[in-house]
């Protein structure tokens, strides 16, 4: 039996001590760790990847903006009636915001000689009749070298029967079928190959067609008639393209865009080349006690939640993408709108929030000093929000702007604050103005694309105030058919993404909350693989960063000259760099490009990064 060691009264103290050591420094590690969670850790301002114009640049913009003053290229005959009047005003939207150079006029009999001043033709006319003889002219015309688009399907008569032919139409019905949903049979949209998709609210609106073999149909009607939408037919030299679709609301700009591109051997427009993912509400007060669906789903109270899952989650999905959050801070949840205005002294979790999202390359922006919009008293609601008060007077509006100014800029003193989101996309005429008056800080508002009820709906623009307009397309977590129409619309007309979220969706049966915080997170992460596969050259940016690239997008004209074997376009009000989609329609390759790089997105579509005023790009 070996002999025991025997500890001296010196080694005991000694170990005694070396345990002690160990303990003090596991608490003091633990103590940082809690510190950090309840005060966050301070960052610096993080470098952005694409900045604001500075003076000297908007000087140069503002000066060379509307000087050149190219001549049109595109027609835009309308038909005096409802539909054709709603279709051209869609569509002077898309020509404008593509850049191209349009006169617009009411349908009528034309000489031969006024087709010949343009290059391409776009009627939006139900009723062929109206143009008489110009009609025949007009295919004439498209044989010598046009390209002729027709927005709508015209009714049946002599007119469209002398025609048909050139638009490659067999055979036509006698009525009108719902649409429920699209299929694209070839390769033409990013992100079009994902899927089919519904339609919310389908009517009577496409009529069945028998076409020829020469015709290259791109949409089609899902179901078992699939009526042709969309398509494209050589008619000589020239070039028809038809819509057959009947839908003509803002959030099909992307597709009449898409189909104006495919006239002709090709064409090239400017686009915003950003995606930006914002959360409003977020940093903000967490509601104390439980939620039905939190309890239900992790047993958790609110709090304990936001930290422990709904934030580690998010932040998985923005590492998986490279995403930089734009998030929104709500100072306080009242409704108090008369000033004084109480500070709120609860900001350890704002701190830890924000100072986190900071910490990823994200941007923190202004939502409200609470959820009150800035509106005052003459504005109507319209029982749509019958807890919202009003502002007594602009002094009150302007307190409480100032007031969140104070707060953020205690707890995040290294950070600018350009983005306004306002509390659910409502913003009036005085408070949109009192923004771009008095607070310079402030150089973008981001607010709602399509438009809603009472909310401020928007261009993606630069305003004649200044302020950078970048509205969001599509938000929440349940991301059903509609957001994804609205997403390839945008995605191809301006290569452009917005997305919004709330942390308190997880809470709201309307938004989701009954499927779970385990299905939404899911959902939103799919959403997020198909844009990130459809487009994964798409840059991520803050909100201020695409509030950048949207200025430029807004500030450069295009003027472009093809040729046999190449394109040239020039840039005016070109700056520092252009981003473009170019469309080839007869099978070119790209092999050069002098002024810029170029990138396939998929069959056919290119995304060109203009490194100068004058790009050159040659085919084999």
């Amino acid at each position: 039996m070996k002999n025991k060691k025997v500890i001296t009264k010196e080694e005991s103290r000694l170990l005694l001590f070396k345990r002690m050591q160990i303990v003090i420094v596991a608490f003091l590690l633990l103590s940082f760790v809690l510190y950090a969670v309840q005060k966050g850790l301070s960052y610096q301002k993080n470098e952005q990847r694409i900045t604001l114009f500075d003076e000297e640049q908007l000087r140069l913009v503002n000066e060379g903006k509307f000087s050149t003053s190219a001549t049109p290229t595109c027609l835009l005959l309308w038909q005096d009636n409802l539909q054709g009047e709603a279709a051209a005003e869609m569509m002077e939207d898309v020509l404008s915001q593509m850049k191209i150079s349009f006169d617009s006029m009411k349908a009528e009999p034309l000489d031969a000689d006024e087709l010949d001043k343009y290059e391409t033709i776009v009627l939006a006319v139900m009723d062929l009749s109206v143009l008489e003889h110009t009609a025949l002219d007009l295919i004439d015309w498209t044989e010598n070298g046009g390209g002729l688009m027709f927005l709508l399907l015209p009714w049946q008569n002599g007119f469209l029967d002398a025609v048909s032919h050139e638009l490659g139409i067999l055979g036509i019905g006698t009525k009108y079928s719902v649409v429920e949903g699209i299929h694209f049979p070839r390769p033409f949209l990013l992100g079009d190959q994902a899927r089919d998709i519904g339609i919310t609210d389908p009517y009577d609106s496409a009529i069945p067609v028998l076409l020829d073999d020469e015709c290259d149909v791109y949409l089609e009607s899902t179901g078992t008639l699939h009526i042709p939408l969309f398509w494209r037919r050589a008619v000589g030299d020239g070039t028809v393209v038809v819509s057959n679709l009947g839908f003509i609301d803002k959030i099909y700009r992307g597709f009449y865009g898409a189909l104006y591109s495919l006239l002709g051997d090709g064409f090239i427009w400017p686009v915003i080349n950003g995606s930006t993912f914002y959360i409003d509400d977020f940093p903000s007060p967490v509601p104390e006690g439980d939620s039905k669906y939190i309890t239900r789903d992790f047993g958790m109270t609110v709090r304990d939640f936001m930290t422990q899952r709904w934030w580690p989650d998010v932040q998985e999905l923005a590492r998986k993408h490279g995403i930089p959050y734009t998030g929104l801070v709500i100072e306080q949840y009242s409704d108090l709108t008369k000033s004084p205005l109480p500070s709120n002294t609860d900001v350890n979790r704002y701190k830890y929030f924000g100072n986190s999202l900071l910490g990823m390359g994200g941007e923190i922006g202004f939502h409200g000093y609470n959820h009150m919009p800035l509106v005052l008293t003459n504005f109507d609601y319209r029982g749509e929000y019958d807890t919202y008060v009003q502002w007594p007077s602009m002094t009150d509006m302007e307190n409480s702007v100032d007031e969140l100014h104070r707060f953020c800029s205690s707890l995040f003193p290294n950070s600018k604050f350009q983005v306004y989101v306002p509390p659910s996309n409502i913003l009036s005429e005085e408070g949109r103005k009192m923004l771009g008056e008095q607070y310079h800080e402030i150089k973008v508002v981001a607010s709602t694309y399509l438009p809603d009820g009472v909310c401020y709906a928007q261009e993606f623009e630069v305003a004649d105030d200044g302020v950078v307009e970048t509205p969001r397309i599509i938000s929440g977590y349940i991301l059903e058919d509609f957001s994804y129409l609205a997403a390839i619309a945008e995605l191809n007309f301006r290569f452009v993404n917005t997305h919004f979220q709330h942390p308190d969706d997880v809470m709201d049966e309307d938004r989701g909350a009954a499927l779970g915080w385990t299905e939404m997170c899911s959902r939103l992460g799919k959403y997020m693989d198909w844009l990130y596969t459809a487009a994964p050259d798409i840059r991520n940016l803050t909100g201020s960063e695409l509030a950048a690239a949207v200025q430029r997008y807004d500030a450069v004209n295009v003027e472009q000259v093809w040729h046999d074997d190449g394109v040239t376009v020039d840039l005016g009000c070109f700056v520092d760099e252009a981003w473009l989609m170019l469309r080839l329609n007869e099978g070119q390759t790209p092999e050069k490009i002098v002024g810029g790089e170029i990138t396939e997105l998929q069959e056919g579509l290119y995304l060109v990064r203009a490194d100068e005023s004058t790009v050159e790009i040659s085919f084999e």
